[in-house]
């Protein structure tokens, strides 16, 4: 059996190495993994490009599908050769004030994949048992990866908003998130508008599953929306600034704009939530339970990220081509 494997580390601001690292054992609680599939995050550049403080040299990737090849001591429910996946949090503490009152995505000690442990641009990792997430048989390792933060995060945002099936729901930008966000919300029902740049986009919004394409860059989104009837949910999945501020206006009275990407300041007027009763929201991923539920709905309705597969020894140009904006629409790692 090999004592090493190989993994690309992050070892100063947009640097990339591949190294090959020793085979440990996992500890009390921990699992060892053998990674088959990887997504390349967005998020990922916050650990890469130092923007969140970490500790050099560090494993990038928090989308991981692989399968359990060791067990730590105390490790319940999981068993040596079963698939799991490991998200963007790397599992709870169980008993800080958070998890006692059941916000197990806000707990206090979790330490995020990738960027306070090892994550998954890796042929090993070494995972804690408590935010493992369970991968349905009928979905490969490359279809899953992604699920596991854009997938999960869409997912989440869309079945705790108050939108009722039928209910309008906007979704701001066609990308990474957005793409999944769009099949997300036909599937649960909802009236769907896809807000994007550029008539060339209609197509790929229609067949992903929108019933109304805006194109920001021809029409007033706003005024769209407003035709429309407004939205009771904007989900925002790309960075808007400006266009979010003013597509606020567009939600009927006690909608919600939900924002998953992060980018610029968005300002709204305290007359624009006050008078309609609206919301401006912010929503990070979900807990593994949220995520079992992302996976197996993504396998009974056909919801699937549109992903570009790269090996592992080609991590850095899938991370440039991620960065640059040039992924249609996921990058996937294989090992």
């Amino acid at each position: 059996m090999d004592t090493t494997y190989r993994a690309v580390q992050a070892v100063s601001p947009g640097s990339l190495r591949q190294v090959r690292l020793p085979l440990r054992d996992p500890g009390p609680d921990q699992v060892r993994i053998r990674v088959e599939a990887c997504g390349v995050c967005h998020s990922d550049a916050a650990t890469i490009e130092g923007q969140f403080p970490v500790d050099w040299p560090r494993v990038p990737g928090h989308e991981v599908v692989g399968r359990i090849d060791a067990l730590g001591s105390g490790v319940r429910r999981w068993q040596v050769g079963q698939r799991v996946g490991v998200g963007f949090l790397g599992g709870c503490c169980g008993y800080c004030d958070q998890c006692r009152g059941g916000d197990l995505v806000n707990c206090r000690n979790q330490a995020y994949t990738g960027v306070h442990s090892d994550g998954g641009y890796a042929e090993v990792m070494i995972a804690k048992a408590s935010g493992l997430l369970s991968i349905p048989d009928e979905m490969s390792s490359v279809d899953a990866a992604p699920l596991l933060c854009a997938g999960l995060t869409t997912f989440k945002a869309l079945r705790n908003s108050d939108a009722k099936a039928g209910d309008l729901v906007a979704v701001f930008g066609l990308g990474g998130l957005g793409h999944l966000g769009l099949q997300y919300a036909r599937q649960m029902g909802f009236e769907v508008a896809a807000i994007g740049r550029g008539e060339h986009k209609a197509d790929l919004a229609k067949r992903l599953g929108a019933h109304h394409y805006i194109d920001s860059a021809a029409s007033d989104p706003t005024a769209a929306l407003a035709a429309l009837g407004g939205a009771k949910l904007i989900l925002v999945t790309a960075s808007g600034g400006k266009a979010v501020e003013a597509t606020f206006k567009a939600l009927r009275p006690g909608g919600a704009a939900v924002v998953l990407g992060v980018g610029p300041m968005i300002e709204t007027s305290s007359i624009d939530l006050v008078f309609a009763e609206r919301r401006l929201e912010g929503s990070l991923t979900g807990d593994p339970a949220t995520a079992d539920a992302t996976l197996r709905f993504s396998a009974l309705s056909g919801v699937a990220a549109m992903s570009e597969t790269l090996p592992l020894d080609n991590a850095a140009d899938a991370y440039a081509k991620m960065l640059a904006g040039k992924a249609r629409f996921r990058m996937v790692l294989t090992m």
